[in-house]
Parts: structure tokens; C-alpha cells; sequence
């Protein structure tokens, strides 16, 4: 094949797959493996570890490794300007799919609230749905807004301290526990809404 015609296969592909193999993007591959393995540990170490208490540390410890690698992807996009639109979808995926699991597990566990649970997947699922309707239309994806930020970083340090199996410790952390995912849930849905008014806005300029 000549070059030209290479180049105009490279112009025909879908923006989405540019860039898919770049190693920012095997990170977040890398982070969804991880979250099915934190699952498996989960679930087997049973409602605040009574089935087995390693496999609950195993699990507590593995949530933090996935969820403190977000960082490690979006930092090595940047640095060696490999931002994809690819990268941009998956990541947020791959923490949904961290955060979505732990709190439906948790709450049918019973060790979270159902309510909570519920709202949460609401809007993380709701988000993910607009973020492929966008590019199916032909748009960019939206990156995450500092209030998004800071909602990750606030649903992951609750849901470590709930799978840390430290109730022991007293009451006192189990209500700190709750309390920071309460904050966790109110930014999730406050950065629902500034994700939809972006899109909605973004829609009327583009017209």
C-alpha cells in the first residue's frame, strides 16, 4: 500500500480508536483488569470481611491500587502528549467501574446504604450514556470538571476507609466514613449537572 493511501486509512479511522494502543491507555487496560480482581476478593471475603478477613485487606488494598492509579494514565497522556479520545472515554469508565462495584457490592452487603448506592449509579451510568451519545453525534468528549475531580477523589477515599476492615477502631470512623461519601454523592451530583449544561451548551454553539 502506498504511503498516501496509508494516510487516508489513517484519516478514515474513527477518532475514538486514535491512539488506542498508547501506553497512557494500556494503564487504564491495566485498571480494568484490576477492578474485575478486586470483585473476585470482594465478594468472597463476604460482609465486613466474615468470610475471610485477608481476602477483605486483599480487596481494601487492591481498591486503592486501581483507584491511585487514575492518576498515573492521565499523567503520562500529558506528559507525553498522548491525550486520545479514547483515553479521555475509558478513564472515567474504569473508575466508574471501580466506584459502581464497591457500592452496589457494599450495599448488598449491607454495609451501605441502597438509596446512596442508587444515586450514585444513576448519574455515573446517566454520565457514561451522554458521553457516548456525544461522540456518536460527532462531538468531543467532555474531560471531567474540577468538581468531577474532586468527587473521585472523595468517593475513593470513603469507600477505602469502608473496605478497610477497621470498625474496631469505633464509631467514630464508621460516621467519618459516611460522612465523606455523603460529600462524595452530594459533588457527584452536583458535577452531573455541570456535565449536562456543558453539553447542552456546547450543542446550542454548534448549531
Amino acid at each position: 500500500m502506498q504511503d498516501g493511501s496509508k494516510s487516508q486509512v489513517q484519516q478514515g479511522r474513527h477518532p475514538l480508536l486514535q491512539g488506542w494502543n498508547s501506553p497512557p491507555n494500556f494503564v487504564t487496560y491495566a485498571r480494568i483488569i484490576l477492578v474485575v480482581v478486586f470483585i473476585v476478593f470482594y465478594l468472597r471475603s463476604g460482609a465486613w470481611g466474615a468470610r475471610s478477613m485477608g481476602m477483605r485487606w486483599a480487596a481494601a488494598v487492591l481498591f486503592m491500587v486501581a483507584a491511585s492509579t487514575d492518576k498515573l494514565d492521565g499523567y503520562l497522556a500529558r506528559k507525553y502528549h498522548q491525550v486520545t479520545e479514547l483515553g479521555k472515554l475509558m478513564d472515567p469508565i474504569a473508575d466508574k467501574l471501580l466506584i459502581c462495584s464497591a457500592l452496589v457490592i457494599a450495599s448488598s452487603f449491607g454495609e451501605l446504604w441502597w438509596w446512596a448506592t442508587i444515586l450514585f449509579v444513576i448519574r455515573e451510568l446517566g454520565i457514561t450514556l451522554m458521553r457516548f451519545f456525544v461522540i456518536d453525534t460527532g462531538g468531543k468528549v467532555i474531560a471531567a470538571s474540577q468538581a468531577g475531580k474532586f468527587k473521585t477523589l472523595f468517593e475513593c477515599i470513603g469507600l477505602a476507609m469502608l473496605l478497610l476492615p477497621l470498625r474496631s477502631l469505633g464509631s467514630w470512623y464508621e460516621l467519618v466514613t459516611k460522612g465523606i461519601i455523603v460529600l462524595a454523592l452530594i459533588l457527584c451530583l452536583y458535577s452531573g449537572g455541570e456535565y449536562l449544561y456543558s453539553v447542552f451548551a456546547s450543542s446550542k454553539t454548534s448549531r
